[in-house]
């Protein structure tokens, strides 16, 4: 396993209007993101900026195309909501979390 930098942003159907949590299908994304936190594959992730209209995600996964595949069935990735910017791999260097144990 590796780690990646995963960008995602607003996608068509994405409403300005509302707030995130307030977008269409929000119980679904929430839930399935959870789950890919809960399993390990998702380290971190959240809304980046000061306006969210990325987020960021950190992915611990076995490459680009297992990343992509599971997004891919995202509810808010099937309602085109959010959609993939970027896929980068990621060296991490610096870790305080593992220096503090």
């Amino acid at each position: 396993m590796a780690y990646f930098a995963v960008r995602r942003v607003r996608g068509a159907a994405w409403n300005p209007a509302l707030p995130m949590r307030a977008q269409a299908r929000w119980a679904e994304h929430a839930a399935f993101m959870n789950a890919l936190a809960g399993e390990g594959l998702i380290v971190l992730g959240g809304p980046v900026g000061a306006g969210g209209e990325e987020t960021l995600l950190i992915f611990d996964a076995a490459g680009e195309d297992a990343i992509r595949t599971r997004l891919a069935a995202d509810p808010w990735s099937t309602a085109k909501l959010l959609e993939i910017a970027r896929v980068e791999p990621w060296t991490i260097l610096l870790d305080a979390r593992t220096s503090k144990r």
